[in-house]
């Protein structure tokens, strides 16, 4: 395993498996929630509750989804650096942390619309709701530490250790509905069903489906861009010292 890992990571490698992936995951991501939102708009019905509210649904939940991943697989990066010392592994931390918080914002920004007719509020300081603002200052908290962590010269422990560390805010967000009295509703899709109606459901997969092809995308995007930079910025040092 731990073969296959290095040369996975190796960045030339990685950019010709990037190059293609990117284009793949963005305009399928794209079709998607293309799709998914047509679908969600118009090809089913309004809740009987909620009514048309409901349809902000198929962007709220994989906003929430990706807000959470993301930060899931910035702690990954983080570990497999400190454990591995591969550059490419805090190259892809670096790149998770702006569309994880982008999705983070959205998440709150859709919520606050969905919560104002179904809660009588733009906002209430309930546990769902306050820690997923606190995941979104933890995103930005982070950028700010790796920004400040490559302009001084560091090695990138400081910023890995955060991201491993800002894992215990997970299992808070989702258990917050659970372990709280809330406005927020309890979980509504389990491994064990779905409380809600197919009907208004299935368009949701492809939603879910189509941002995270596009959070891929952006990512690989991201990467690249990097990548490039250093590459340039290590030519540009040869030529000095030549």
């Amino acid at each position: 395993m731990a073969i296959v890992f290095h040369a996975l990571a190796n960045p030339n490698r990685f950019l010709k498996l990037a190059r293609p992936a990117t284009a793949i995951c963005l305009w399928a991501g794209l079709a998607l929630i293309a799709f998914g939102c047509w679908a969600g708009l118009t090809q089913t019905p309004p809740d009987y509750l909620q009514g048309e509210t409901v349809r902000i649904m198929y962007i709220h939940v994989p906003s929430a989804w990706l807000g959470m991943a993301g930060w899931s697989s910035l702690a990954i990066a983080s570990f497999s650096y400190l454990v591995w010392r591969h550059p490419l592994a805090a190259v892809a931390a670096r790149a998770i942390a702006m569309p994880g918080a982008l999705f983070t914002a959205l998440c709150l920004i859709t919520g606050s619309i969905w919560g104002r007719p179904t809660w009588g509020t733009w906002w209430q300081w309930d546990g769902r709701l306050t820690s997923m603002l606190l995941l979104f200052f933890v995103y930005l908290a982070y950028m700010a530490l790796a920004r400040a962590d490559r302009e001084r010269g560091g090695d990138a422990r400081i910023p890995a250790l955060f991201g491993i560390a800002g894992t215990v805010l997970l299992p808070i967000i989702h258990y917050s509905v659970i372990w709280w009295n809330t406005l927020h509703q309890g979980p509504s899709i389990t491994l064990s069903g779905s409380s809600i109606a197919e009907s208004i459901l299935w368009p949701l997969w492809f939603t879910l489906a189509g941002f995270t092809l596009f959070f891929a995308a952006i990512v690989l995007m991201r990467m690249r861009a990097e990548l490039a930079t250093q590459k340039a910025e290590a030519r540009m040092r040869r030529l000095t010292h030549a």
